[in-house]
């Protein structure tokens, strides 16, 4: 989106030097990557940046109401609703699509926002490998928030530690070593020297959790949860706790706002960045433009149930029981803002925010696509689309 970036990067990239950020980013990682990493990053205005961080910022404040508190409640079920909620997210992700409005400007639009953790680690990697290996001019900037590489990890090793020893931290997962998100997850170990424990490998003594480290039982003190209970759910996982129970824990990132901060929260904004957005049980009739829009469940993952341009009959199929776990939501057309050897490319931003003592923007995660949906799983097949980071001019 900087004419100027982008045709320096585009007439220097060359297929060896992706080849062997591929490589570094591997061994840095240390496994191999399984999702596709865009040839390129992204670069963006300050302007256009800054408009994103304020976006988003106001449109988490707008659920800090009490009124918000209370209707969010029923968003979290039982199951799945863990005593001593914060008073907010600890870890925050705001999507935005880029959209040329009426004037023929570049505006952010809301796609979604999600009150859980991202990739904090990976991904100031993958900007580092990016900017490294591609010789990028080195006043160029991909953390936010005007932090530096030192006060971010500072920032992060507060939030996820907070006064714990390391051994009595832990990132909680599924199935870890055989999620896409591993290079994550040991990034993350190797930085803030914590362990990765499969949420089944936890053992459970009276109200207090335990994982098992060379043979000694270690007292776990503080959870960083990447569970996502969409996957735990239809993956019908036994667990050694139930979620509800009040165990003797804290937690780097409450549960409870993976519920109360997601899509659910949509049709509750009111910004001009927002589109149209109701739940599917308040719809009392299918707009006549029913094909410009969008059907999504609340709480799912990598676009998994979503229904791109939808009929009468995909809405006839969701059981009416079900359509309070649905939204419906305008659509919106992505402008193809990144300019490629293989042709317009769009962009989706990711706004990542850490939230202690004030709420602050951090990095961002980009999303490259030309395809309906900018998840990478849909975007297969092809070159210059995945996952990349962003970069934007110093002041």
């Amino acid at each position: 989106m900087i004419p100027a970036l982008r045709q320096q990067f585009n007439a220097n990239f060359t297929p060896e030097k992706y080849q062997a950020f591929l490589k570094v980013m591997n061994e840095r990682c240390g496994t191999e990557i399984k999702f596709r990493i865009a040839e390129t990053p992204c670069f963006f205005p300050k302007d256009l940046m800054d408009k994103m961080v304020s976006y988003g910022k106001t449109l988490i404040r707008q659920l800090e109401s009490l009124e918000y508190r209370k209707i969010s409640f029923e968003s979290i079920p039982e199951k799945f609703n863990v005593p001593r909620e914060t008073s907010h997210p600890m870890f925050v992700a705001v999507d935005f699509g880029l959209i040329k409005d009426s004037k023929g400007q570049i505006q952010p639009k809301l796609v979604e926002m999600q009150g859980f953790p991202s990739l904090y680690a990976y991904q100031a990697m993958l900007s580092q490998v990016y900017q490294e290996i591609f010789e990028l001019d080195g006043s160029l900037q991909y953390l936010l928030g005007d932090l530096d590489w030192e006060s971010y990890k500072g920032l992060l090793k507060k939030a996820v530690l907070g006064e714990h020893d390391p051994a009595n931290v832990i990132l909680m997962e599924i199935d870890p070593l055989n999620q896409k998100t591993l290079p994550d997850f040991l990034l993350t170990e190797r930085l803030l020297g914590i362990k990765t424990v499969a949420i089944t490998d936890l053992k459970k003594v009276g109200k207090y959790l335990f994982y098992m480290n060379d043979g000694q039982r270690i007292p776990v003190h503080r959870i960083y949860n990447r569970v996502i209970v969409d996957e735990l759910v239809r993956k019908k996982i036994k667990l050694p706790f139930e979620f509800n129970e009040d165990v003797e824990v804290e937690w780097a990132g409450h549960p409870n706002w993976y519920f109360r901060m997601s899509k659910f929260s949509l049709p509750f904004l009111k910004h001009e960045c927002v589109p149209h957005t109701r739940f599917l049980h308040r719809v009392e009739a299918n707009p006549k433009d029913l094909v410009n829009h969008v059907v999504k469940p609340l709480f799912s993952f990598a676009g998994i149930g979503v229904i791109m341009n939808p009929t009468k009959e995909d809405l006839a199929s969701i059981p009416k029981s079900q359509h309070s776990q649905y939204i419906l939501q305008e659509k919106m057309e992505f402008e193809p803002v990144i300019e490629t050897p293989s042709g317009p490319t769009k962009a989706e931003v990711r706004i990542m925010y850490i939230w202690l003592d004030e709420l602050t923007p951090v990095m961002t995660i980009i999303r490259m696509g030309r395809a309906l949906m900018m998840g990478v799983d849909q975007n297969k097949n092809m070159d210059w689309v995945g996952a990349s980071a962003g970069f934007w001019p110093a002041e």
